[in-house]
């Protein structure tokens, strides 16, 4: 199912309201506007294999972009909302999109889109709510293509590229299945099996859509039948009045939106009616384990998370009965198999830390990049996303860190994450990252970098108390030696934390 099979089934039901404005998008718009962009790609030349890329803020009309390119057999690259022009040159260069979609809020951004960040392929070039020069305005474009759906419809696919969050972004390339929208998709019957996806459904969307999952949930929404509640942006209070206003049934978190929202004042936590929430996804970062325990405290046991990457070359599930019996899991292995090995390859025994490979998953390919795709397998099917973790004697995971991000102090392994999820947990602290700077005589030292609460500044005091916090909760060696405080950390709308843009500050003096 899609968009067109709802349009005809109930054509005046809502397909994307937007959290702030109350903007509608109706499925019958969806699916009229949809095609007409289709047709309009398709008499531009592109044809199936051929990419586009979307540059858009959350925007009402962002699903029709999506939902043009995976109805009419081609690419669609979401390219991150935030960057700036060489970022988004190389994005939308590398991918090979031949059409970019934008809209006027971007448009000062899109302006520098030329010279050495220029995108001398993309011929189709549309922006909508108004113009600059270079680009023809989106919505008269596609009002000159009727609204019928093509005769030879077939499906599309993402393209997402990785957050960058340790080097240049790679889009992750899978081949494009043979199929008709209208065949159906295996997804609606997972996200039918796994989080309860049905017709009728009201899904809370707080995060930015250029994200894969953003992007998949709402598609996900789309095919099932039900209504996306998009937020232009995140706001803890406006979250929890969303999820009332609109009867919210499902929705979507990261972590660091669980500790936004722990932080409110109790009265505010209070204020709101929950009480059509059924299931609320997270996943993006390891959850801190009292953070995690908190908000089931709150709204029940309706949690449920996922361990997966945009590769989707394997998968983890666990529900928050199972997730109270074994704290900090990820879940067990979902239609794949889970390997932990040491850094020859080699399998590694029941509670020894290594290297996370899946296999029995899907395929992928780093585009335009053989090394990185060779560096992410072993023999035997097996594929990794680069994660540090272990298994128990059940099979559930858990993760440790980022093989790029862990310390190495004197020979010793030293996992940043435990010692964030210690911090985050002060009443003072909004939000934390650690990494390893360099140490003469250790190789690197543990450092943490603390954003305070609002209303709150860093002083010496407030840096003795926070590594008092992490003594008395880990073993000293474990424990930051001296802590830096900034105004905001630079964590991606995804919920990421830039880590190589802090790391980089104190290795490159």
């Amino acid at each position: 199912m899609y968009p067109g099979t709802h349009a005809e089934k109930d054509p005046e039901r809502a397909a994307v309201i937007m959290g702030s404005s109350g903007v509608q998008v109706s499925y019958a718009e969806l699916d009229q506007r949809s095609n007409q962009l289709a047709r309009l790609l398709r008499e531009a030349g592109l044809r199936r294999g051929d990419h586009i890329a979307v540059f858009l803020e959350n925007h009402p009309r962002y699903m029709e972009t999506l939902w043009a390119a995976l109805r009419s057999g081609l690419y669609v690259t979401t390219v991150n909302s935030y960057l700036a022009p060489g970022e988004i040159a190389y994005i939308v260069n590398d991918c090979g999109a031949r059409a970019l979609i934008t809209s006027r809020a971007k448009g000062d951004v899109v302006a520098a889109l030329t010279g050495e960040n220029g995108i001398p392929a993309v011929h189709v070039r549309l922006m909508m709510d108004g113009t600059i020069h270079g680009f023809d305005v989106y919505e008269s474009a596609i009002a000159s293509q009727p609204g019928r759906r093509l005769d030879d419809e077939t499906v599309g696919a993402f393209m997402f590229y990785s957050s960058g969050t340790t080097g240049r972004p790679k889009g992750i390339f899978r081949p494009l299945p043979d199929t008709k929208p209208a065949d159906g998709d295996p997804s609606v019957q997972i996200t039918a099996a796994v989080f309860g996806f049905r017709e009728g459904m009201t899904y809370l969307s707080p995060a930015p859509m250029y994200h894969a999952a953003p992007a998949a949930f709402v598609t996900s929404t789309h095919r099932a039948g039900g209504t996306a509640v998009i937020m232009e942006k995140f706001d803890a209070i406006h979250a929890l009045h969303l999820i009332g206003e609109r009867r919210v049934t499902h929705s979507q978190w990261v972590p660091t939106m669980f500790v936004r929202m722990l932080k409110l004042p109790e009265e505010d936590r209070r204020h709101f009616d929950l009480s059509s929430h059924e299931v609320a996804i997270h996943a993006a970062a390891p959850c801190p384990v009292e953070v995690k325990r908190q908000i089931i405290d709150w709204w029940g046991p309706i949690l449920v998370e996922y361990y997966a990457g945009s590769e989707g070359n394997g998968s983890c599930i666990v529900y928050s009965e199972e997730w109270l019996r074994h704290p900090g899991t990820v879940g067990k292995a979902a239609g794949c198999t889970i390997h932990i090995c040491d850094e020859n390859g080699n399998d590694l025994p029941v509670g020894e830390e290594g290297v996370i490979y899946f296999s029995g998953g899907n395929t992928f390919e780093y585009h335009n990049d053989p090394e990185k795709t060779a560096s992410s397998r072993l023999s035997g099917g097996r594929s990794t996303l680069g994660d540090i973790g272990y298994l128990d004697s059940e099979g559930y995971l858990y993760l440790t860190d980022r093989k790029a991000f862990m310390i190495i102090s004197g020979g010793v392994n030293i996992y940043p994450r435990e010692i964030e999820d210690v911090l985050v947990t002060h009443p003072k602290v909004a939000d934390v990252a650690v990494i390893g700077i360099p140490n003469e005589d250790f190789g690197e030292e543990v450092k943490a970098i603390v954003q305070p609460i609002e209303g709150l500044t860093g002083s010496r005091e407030l840096e003795l108390e926070l590594i008092g916090h992490c003594r008395s909760h880990l073993a000293h060696f474990k424990c930051p030696r001296t802590i830096d405080f900034e105004a905001e950390l630079p964590r991606l709308p995804t919920g990421k934390l830039y880590k190589r843009q802090l790391r980089d500050r104190y290795w490159t003096k």
